[in-house]
């Protein structure tokens, strides 16, 4: 499916949907494995439980088990874990790891605001869960964050999900939100950066590959679909402090307040 029509702000266009990919689309980090980590230093856990299973998570992926199956593997370290407690120490985690150097892809942040200055509604599409998608939907201001959920029993979970928010599932949820408001998929964007995003990018009449990988790079180029070519970001000092300071998502509440 070809690109069609400009970018977001430019010329006249119906309010649609911009879909947006999270993790190493919108965000550089991976979510899931960040807020982990995160979670296991402040957990009580046994010095190396961290490194042993994102080794363990890996390995399956290594060994061929596929990306929803490794997804249902990380949810299900959380079994017996407060659905409340997970929402704040998401919270405290965003609070620390947004503000490090690179966190932001902030190309594509700016993107997101063009969406929303045009009237589309944003969606984030993850698979990663509500600790890690409620502080970085409010902060940049997207309607919707539609990502994996975890079954909870009263208010622990219960380690096991729904639908994982990856692949496929990604797609489907793009027509089901198409079709709630009463869209055309041609009017919608998205925006992904890994091959698993195909079912998402396809599904629009405007998709936008995100970053280098190379099997959704070389899809997009026979397409014809628009890149955003990310680089390394540098350090924010000297012009780049004033770069990163004026791209920063959090210095815009205004912006962001709807």
């Amino acid at each position: 499916m070809a690109a069609t029509g400009g970018a977001p702000g430019t010329g006249t266009r119906t309010p649609s949907i911009a879909f947006f990919d999270v993790d190493e689309t919108l965000i550089a980090p991976k979510s899931m494995f960040s807020f982990l980590e995160f979670y296991f230093h402040n957990s009580a856990r046994p010095a190396g439980s961290y490194e042993r299973v994102v080794a363990e998570l890996r390995e399956a992926a290594a060994q061929g088990a596929p990306r929803q199956d490794v997804n249902r593997r990380y949810y299900r370290l959380m079994r017996g874990e407060s659905a409340d407690r997970l929402r704040a120490m998401g919270r405290e985690w965003f609070a620390v790891t947004s503000l490090k150097p690179g966190f932001w892809h902030f190309p594509v942040v700016e993107r997101l605001r063009r969406h929303r200055a045009a009237g589309d509604l944003v969606v984030l599409l993850s698979g990663s869960f509500f600790a890690c998608l409620e502080p970085i939907r409010e902060t940049v201001g997207a309607h919707w964050a539609l990502g994996t959920r975890p079954t909870l029993r009263g208010s622990q979970l219960t380690g096991e999900v729904l639908v994982p928010m990856i692949g496929a599932a990604k797609g489907t949820a793009a027509r089901a939100a198409a079709a709630v408001r009463g869209v055309r998929l041609t009017d919608c964007t998205a925006y992904g950066d890994h091959s698993s995003d195909l079912s998402l990018l396809s599904a629009v009449g405007r998709p936008v590959a995100v970053g280098q990988d190379p099997a959704l790079g070389a899809h997009a180029d026979r397409h014809g679909w628009e890149r955003i070519r990310l680089t390394v970001a540098p350090s924010p000092t000297g012009s780049a402090a004033v770069e990163a300071e004026q791209g920063h998502p959090q210095l815009s509440k205004k912006e962001t307040a709807r």
